[in-house]
C-alpha cells in the first residue's frame, strides 16, 4: 500500500548497466568537471532539441539567469514572466539586479497569458519569460508578436518541459534563448544538481561559455567577469542514459496522465488538467484543481502514503521574498485562487496503473465526506 510522488530508484535501476562503469571510469581518471563526457552529452541533447548550441551549467536557477544575461537583461530591467512559476524563475532575475514583474494566466491552462504580457511592456522592460510548467507549452507564438513589436527576447525557461512540443516544435528551441534544469525529479534528471541554456546563436553560445567558466575560454584568459556554473561529468552520463530513454518514458506519462482523467471522472469538486490545444505535454506535473476541500484531501492521501505536493501554495509575488515589490492580492487573480486549488499526485514514467487506481480510490473515498 502506499505510492510515492515519484521513484527515482526505478528510473536509476533502468540505467544503471549503462551509468555504473562510466561512473567508475570517470572516478579512476579524476575528469570530474566538462571534459569529453559533458560534450557529448551537449551535443545529444542539442541534437535532441534541434538547436545548434546546448551549454551545460550548474543548476537550473544558473541557466535562467545565464540565459537573461546573455540576452540582455541588466540591473534596473524589467523581466516579465507568469505569476504561476517556481520562485527561482524570478530570482535568476533577481540575481543581476534586474526587476521581476509578475502578470496573469490563462484560466483553463495556467501558462501565461499573452495579453497581459502586452499589458506589463513599459520602458524599462528587458524581457519576456515564458514557463513552460508542468510539462506544458506556453503559447509562444502568441508572445513572438509583441516581444518583436517591443524590440524583445524571448527567453523560455523549459525546467519541466524536456520533450514537450508546441504546434511541431520542441520547447526550449523556441525563443532566442532558452533555459532548462536536470535536478533529479525532472523529466530528464541527472544524479544532482545540473541545467542546461539552449541557443541558436553563436555569438550567444560563446557569451554563454564564457560567463559560466570565470569569464574564460582558454585557461587563466578572462574576458568578461563571469561566474562558475558547470555541469559535471558524472551528471552527464547519466543524463546521456536518460536521454536516451526520454521519449518512452514521455510516452509513459502520458499514458498515465489519459489514465488518470480516466480515473477521476466524475470525481465530485475534481478538475483535471487538459493539454492546450497545439501541444504534446510531457506531464511533468500532473496537477489537479480541487475547488474546496483541497488541503484536507492532501491529508488525508498523506495519512494513506500516497505522494501528493503543493506546485505551488503561494504565487512567487505574494512570498515574504519579493514583499519588497508591494504586490497585493488580487493583483494576479487567476493564478492566485489557482494556488488554493492545485494539487499535484504522483507521475513518473514507471508508475503502475494499480498505483495509479489506488491514487484514484483514495480521493474518491476522501470526496464522498465532501
Amino acid at each position: 500500500m502506499g505510492v510515492p510522488f515519484i521513484d527515482l530508484a526505478a528510473q536509476q535501476a533502468e540505467i544503471a548497466i549503462e551509468v555504473e562503469p562510466a561512473v567508475l571510469d570517470i572516478l579512476r581518471r579524476g575528469a570530474f568537471v566538462g571534459g569529453p563526457a559533458v560534450a557529448a552529452f551537449e551535443q545529444e541533447y542539442a541534437a535532441f532539441l534541434g538547436v545548434a548550441h546546448c551549454v551545460g551549467v550548474g543548476n537550473g536557477t544558473d541557466a535562467v539567469e545565464l540565459a537573461l544575461r546573455a540576452a540582455g537583461v541588466t540591473p534596473g530591467g524589467e523581466v516579465i514572466m507568469p505569476a504561476n512559476t517556481f520562485i527561482a524563475t524570478a530570482e535568476a532575475a533577481s540575481r543581476i539586479g534586474a526587476i521581476p514583474v509578475p502578470v496573469d494566466v490563462d484560466p483553463d491552462f495556467l501558462l501565461i497569458d499573452p495579453d497581459a504580457v502586452a499589458a506589463a511592456i513599459t520602458p524599462r522592460t528587458q524581457a519576456i519569460v515564458p514557463v513552460h510548467l508542468f510539462g506544458q507549452v506556453a503559447p509562444v507564438e502568441r508572445l513572438e508578436p509583441i516581444a518583436a513589436a517591443h524590440g524583445l527576447p524571448i527567453v523560455e525557461d523549459a525546467a519541466q518541459s524536456q520533450g514537450a512540443e508546441r504546434l511541431g516544435r520542441k520547447a526550449g528551441a523556441l525563443g532566442r534563448v532558452s533555459a532548462t534544469s536536470f535536478y533529479p525529479g525532472k523529466n530528464l534528471g541527472a544524479s544532482g544538481d545540473g541545467g542546461a541554456v539552449l541557443t541558436d546563436d553563436d555569438t550567444l553560445a560563446r557569451t554563454l561559455r564564457l560567463m559560466g567558466n570565470h569569464g574564460s575560454i582558454v585557461k587563466y584568459s578572462h574576458e568578461i567577469v563571469g561566474m562558475n556554473s558547470r555541469l559535471d561529468a558524472v551528471h552527464a552520463v547519466t543524463l546521456s542514459a536518460k536521454l536516451r530513454r526520454l521519449p518512452e518514458w514521455n510516452e509513459r506519462r502520458r499514458e498515465a496522465a489519459a489514465r488518470y482523467a480516466v480515473l477521476l471522472s466524475g470525481v465530485p469538486g475534481v478538475r483535471v488538467p487538459q493539454s492546450m490545444p497545439g501541444n504534446c505535454d510531457i506531464w511533468h506535473l500532473y496537477v489537479i484543481r480541487v475547488a474546496t476541500g483541497r488541503d484536507r484531501l492532501l491529508a488525508e492521501l498523506t495519512a494513506a502514503g500516497i505522494g501528493a505536493g503543493l506546485h505551488y501554495p503561494d504565487p512567487w509575488h505574494l512570498t515574504p521574498a519579493y514583499a519588497h515589490l508591494g504586490y497585493q492580492r488580487g493583483s494576479c487573480p487567476v493564478a492566485e485562487q489557482a494556488a488554493t486549488e492545485m494539487l499535484s499526485l504522483p507521475m513518473f514514467p514507471h508508475l503502475s496503473a494499480d498505483q495509479q487506481r489506488e491514487v484514484a480510490d483514495a480521493i474518491r473515498s476522501a470526496a464522498e465526506g465532501w
